[in-house]
């Protein structure tokens, strides 16, 4: 192969240049060619001559070649090379390097995520609309100092933003300094979060747990003193104090498990997940319960798999609230319906939805705005009882607010309550994940 392509590499440019000294050597050959004429000289001797010429003309002087090279690189400018792209595409935050105009010079495909306006060569204020943004920017080109501003995105969930405006000096293409301004951004979502998980833990906690405690607390001082030797007493406030203890042990699960999915609410799962099995494997683990409460449980679930993009443990959570609550607050009805139907919210967003629907007693219209609200209940007395912490349907929604899905209600008191949890699909086929 290097036998073939040596000849090639030598003459091939041969052409470019007899094509840029065409014109000397034209003028040349004119000039020897009268002086042959008007016989100064010898026509031996003006060959000689002109080979020369042409020798001078055609042959690459190192000389040539490093003006041309030097010439070709004062035509670029020394921000936009490879390298300086290579190393902002690297950063792992969003990063996007302006001009001292404001217009964009290069930016990494965390930054193009994060603000799909942006676009090369165009001013960033057009697509960051956000006033703390646009105020840090402008400050930092006026006065090229470093600039911070902190925001908050609310789309497609809230999140909380930190942009850093770093002054960057720059070699021009003469040989003088300019200034760049590296807008860098922060997510100081989880942060915030765990801020506030830490707060609302506390809140919640310390309100719910009052109440079994004093319950706990009473019931050892009864058994310690007036029934230490009644054995009914004992045997009745031992079962007593076992679900109180139960239900602790179960609002601090659920609390955790809030607080676990909130803090990763701003980042949508991934992974392809088939949720037909898993609403089977959830419908055969509440069998037991099914058959202590009378209830059947009716699955209407297509053959073939339906994915979404999902978590795991997450969905399996999500359906076990939802089937759950229909058992215990809709026993009445005698029958739990369990359906999945793919429909298109509109043309271009197709929904898989899972319902789940009971014929108890229903609920009334009054209440179905907040029964997503941590520790609401329609009735107080009766989800104590049923062992519920107020915390399930709050678990749903924030689940599917994760999966950028939706919780529908909808009942009619005497006639039941349906709860229809909506994900959207897939828009490329992947292997599933069951």
């Amino acid at each position: 192969m290097a036998i073939d392509d040596s000849p090639s590499s030598i003459f091939s440019p041969w052409p470019d240049r007899l094509r840029h000294a065409a014109i000397i050597l034209l003028a040349a050959a004119l000039a020897l060619s009268v002086v042959v004429a008007l016989g100064e000289l010898s026509p031996v001797r003006a060959c000689a001559v002109f080979a020369c010429i042409a020798a001078a003309a055609l042959v690459p002087w190192r000389l040539h070649d490093n003006a041309t090279s030097r010439e070709d690189v004062r035509g670029v400018n020394p921000v936009e090379t490879a390298a300086v792209n290579a190393v902002v595409a690297g950063m792992p935050d969003p990063a996007v390097l302006l001009d001292r105009a404001g217009r964009v010079i290069h930016l990494n495909s965390a930054a193009a995520e994060l603000a799909p306006a942006l676009r090369k060569n165009e001013l960033a204020q057009f697509a960051l609309r956000s006033p703390e943004i646009i105020t840090a920017l402008r400050e930092a080109i006026a006065t090229t100092e470093p600039r911070r501003a902190t925001y908050t995105d609310h789309v497609p969930v809230d999140r909380w933003m930190e942009l850093v405006i770093t002054p960057v000096p720059v070699p021009t293409q003469f040989g003088g300094t300019d200034k760049c301004m590296l807008m860098t951004f922060h997510d100081l979502t989880p942060l915030r979060r765990v801020e506030e998980m830490r707060a609302d833990f506390v809140a919640n906690a310390s309100h719910e747990l009052r109440t079994p405690l004093a319950a706990l607390s009473g019931f050892i001082d009864t058994l310690q003193g007036p029934a230490r030797d009644d054995v009914r007493a004992r045997e009745r406030f031992l079962g007593i104090m076992h679900g109180q203890a139960t239900r602790m042990a179960r609002l601090i699960d659920d609390l955790l498990s809030l607080s676990r999915v909130e803090l990763s609410a701003h980042v949508r799962p991934e992974t392809s997940i088939d949720i037909v099995p898993i609403i089977r494997q959830v419908a055969d683990g509440l069998e037991a319960l099914a058959s202590e409460r009378q209830v059947e449980i009716e699955i209407d679930l297509p053959e073939r798999p339906v994915t979404i993009a999902g978590d795991r443990e997450e969905l399996l959570r999500l359906f076990e609230n939802l089937i759950e609550n229909a058992l215990k607050y809709g026993a009445s009805g005698g029958r739990v319906i369990v359906s999945l139907s793919q429909a298109a919210q509109d043309a271009a967003s197709p929904e898989v939805r899972v319902m789940v629907r009971d014929f108890g007693p229903g609920i009334a219209p009054e209440h179905l705005p907040r029964l997503t609200e941590r520790f609401y209940r329609v009735d107080v007395g009766d989800s104590r009882n049923q062992g519920g912490t107020g915390l399930g349907l709050s678990l749903v929604k924030h689940i599917l607010n994760r999966h950028r899905g939706r919780l529908l209600i909808e009942s009619v008191p005497k006639n039941g309550a349906t709860f229809t949890a909506c994900f959207p699909r897939l828009k490329t086929t992947v292997p599933a994940q069951s």
